[in-house]
């Protein structure tokens, strides 16, 4: 890249971390020297933004100065950038930067804990956790091979060899364990049980489940239990295992409180154990209850969602993956 590319993505990153901080995240020195040294471009060297009749492909080899000043700025924008695209659907991204900030300081790191990270992605996120931890203690496996080595060479472009597999990261990665921490960025309708097998006592679980980030403590291979962080979050379902989560349905609920973002999110964490209605009934009777409200419990061989109180009267199971 010329040096004025150089220059310019340099600024990008320290106006990316401003940005992010402006958030009220970033507190932790560690992070924000990762945040501000790790160049975000390497690892979407093209990506995709809404354009007339689909998708307008953006690169950093475009011939036009001008389109590649825009891919570059467009690399370093607080935003989910769009990676792979199939038959018209979504099948990778490179998720928003603040969120990713968000998650790695509640995952709560410690200098020599090992992290495995579900759903390699392009490689941002685990290069952010390399440079905050070391290469040697990262460890990311997604199910397809095509990103994995993509996400592979991201990460040698800037300096880094974690380990990268391919696998179903529904299975976790029995090679590496036990690990301290655990990260997903893809969704899943429950916790995989061999995520916590093979998770060292007291070791953080981090996965979206629904719309929002479940942090589960680990206990032992049988037990966990956490709570939602406050943000809202939407990632792209995870590929393997045989769950599915449930369709939502609308009838009898008015459009606006649908369309609220957290009745959605306790619509589909209830699925299991209350149709739309009743969820409707609850979600008035509770005052629409904050996503921080609830939280999920895995104990002997069973989990199940909760609001407040993992033995109280709100309660529902979740599905098997």
């Amino acid at each position: 890249m010329p040096e004025m590319f150089a220059e310019e993505a340099a600024r990008a990153r320290r106006a990316l971390v401003r940005e992010i901080e402006a958030y009220g995240v970033l507190r932790d020195p560690a992070w924000r020297d990762a945040f501000g040294r790790v160049p975000r471009h390497l690892f979407v060297p093209y990506y995709y933004v809404p354009g007339a009749g689909g998708y307008e492909r953006l690169w950093s080899g475009d011939p036009d100065p001008a389109r590649r000043t825009r891919w570059l700025r467009g690399a370093y924008r607080d935003t989910a950038l769009a990676t792979r695209v199939r038959d018209g659907a979504l099948v990778s991204s490179a998720s928003q930067p603040s969120l990713m900030a968000q998650m790695l300081e509640a995952l709560d790191v410690r200098d020599g804990q090992g992290v495995l990270e579900i759903g390699a992605g392009t490689g941002y996120h685990a290069a952010l956790l390399c440079h905050r931890l070391g290469d040697r203690h990262v460890t990311t496996v997604d199910l397809d091979e095509e990103i994995a080595e993509s996400a592979r060479a991201h990460l040698a472009a800037a300096g880094h060899r974690p380990a990268v597999l391919t696998g179903d990261g529904a299975r976790g990665c029995p090679e590496h364990a036990p690990y301290d921490r655990v990260v997903a960025t893809c969704a899943v309708p429950s916790v995989p049980y061999s995520w916590l097998d093979q998770c060292r006592p007291d070791a953080l679980v981090l996965t979206p489940l629904s719309t929002g980030l479940l942090l589960l403590r680990v206990r032992d291979p049988e037990h966990a239990e956490g709570r939602f962080l406050p943000t809202s979050a939407y990632f792209v379902a995870l590929r393997g295992g045989s769950a599915r989560t449930p369709r939502l349905r609308t009838t009898g609920v008015p459009r606006r409180v649908y369309e609220d973002e957290g009745f959605r999110f306790l619509v589909s964490l209830a699925a299991g154990g209350l149709d739309t209605r009743e969820a409707l009934s609850l979600w008035q009777r509770e005052r629409r209850p904050e996503r921080e409200r609830f939280g999920v419990t895995v104990s002997g061989g069973r989990q199940w969602a909760w609001l407040d109180d993992p033995e109280g009267p709100y309660a529902w199971p979740l599905p098997d993956l």
